[in-house]
């Protein structure tokens, strides 16, 4: 089996085990995987942290909030960046009905979700780092306790891919993959040429995206498709605010990954820009410069990108900022019941 296949099948036992999530399992299957010394960097307000600490800071609040509490994978993707370091990507939700709070966020009784865009990084056959983004403000809005701006795109239960093949199965074919990241690396050159260079012209976009693509942004951005969608929901707000864009990447480190027909990227954090400007996500322009974490995966169908999930962590840019938005969502939410939602014929 070559290296990236093991590397999957090694991330296999630990899947399992929160598919019907057991905390004592998924404990288990944990201390079996990663390393003694393993990094966790989780998104905000968790932050960084060791593996033990994943499990009793996050993953069990998460679980007593749901009791049912189940992991549903669509994308398991490996593969090594341009560092020689060797990762797997893994796309998601977690699910469960939401009976008790979690970060304050109020239940609702019924099935809830929250996408996760986790990236394990491995050396010697154990993850010695973890990156993950979870949509925290996704649990946010289907609790009614979202406390910004609403989203420009459509807020929607993010599908995995349509072409139904996120498994991306061995063997790990280096010459597919490296085409599929130089696809996405060209094309991100484009996109920073705009506005610095001229106007979107200038991105070439049908070089890259298929016509009928679908962009699946974080929630407080939402999901848009095609070119016009695109722009409107996402990146016209986002450049008019911060038209450095891509003026200090030198400073950043990425690390591009493939397999098959799919291709991911992390930086923690991969971008860094000047909010100079008004209209992205009602925030004021306050001229200072913030760094964003992103981890995103792309699907590439006929040589063309035809799915791009994305997740920035932005309840960390609103830190940057000074906003701590959970404190704003208690505010709202003093009238609020928080205690354990009992539900009829319960057996959980």
């Amino acid at each position: 089996m070559d290296l990236h296949s093991e590397h999957k099948a090694l991330m296999a036992p630990l899947r399992t085990a929160m598919r019907d999530f057991e905390l004592s399992a998924v404990r288990s299957e944990m201390q079996e995987i990663f390393a003694d010394l393993a990094v966790v960097r989780l998104a905000h307000p968790f932050g960084e942290m060791s593996a033990v600490g994943l499990v009793d800071t996050a993953y069990a609040p998460l679980a007593a909030a749901m009791p049912d509490l189940e992991r549903r994978d669509w994308i398991v993707m490996a593969g090594q960046d341009d560092h020689g370091q060797n990762w797997v990507g893994c796309g998601g939700h977690y699910v469960g009905t939401f009976v008790a709070p979690f970060l304050d966020i109020a239940p609702t009784g019924h099935i809830a979700h929250m996408r996760f865009h986790e990236f394990f990084r491995f050396e010697d056959g154990k993850v010695v780092e973890m990156q993950a983004i979870w949509d925290i403000p996704e649990l946010m809005m289907q609790a009614g306790a979202w406390p910004m701006a609403p989203s420009l795109g459509r807020e929607l239960f993010v599908p995995g891919p349509a072409s139904q093949d996120g498994f991306v199965p061995g063997p790990w074919n280096a010459e597919r993959a490296k085409v599929s990241c130089d696809h996405i690396v060209d094309m991100l050159a484009h996109l920073v040429r705009h506005p610095a260079q001229g106007g979107p012209e200038v991105m070439e976009m049908e070089r890259f995206w298929h016509p009928r693509f679908n962009w699946y942004g974080p929630a407080g951005i939402g999901t848009c498709r095609a070119v016009s969608g695109f722009r409107n929901w996402h990146q016209i707000p986002f450049l008019n605010a911060m038209p450095d864009r891509g003026a200090h990447d030198t400073d950043l480190t990425f690390h591009f990954f493939g397999d098959g027909d799919y291709a991911a990227v992390t930086g923690w954090p991969n971008m860094k820009q000047t909010i100079s400007q008004g209209g992205w996500l009602g925030i004021a322009p306050s001229g200072q410069e913030i760094t964003l974490r992103s981890l995103d995966f792309w699907r590439l169908e006929k040589g063309l990108i035809r799915e791009n999930w994305v997740l920035v962590d932005l309840l960390d840019i609103y830190a940057q900022l000074g906003v701590d938005v959970l404190a704003r969502m208690r505010e709202f939410n003093k009238a609020r019941q928080f205690g354990p939602i009992a539900m009829p014929g319960d057996t959980l």
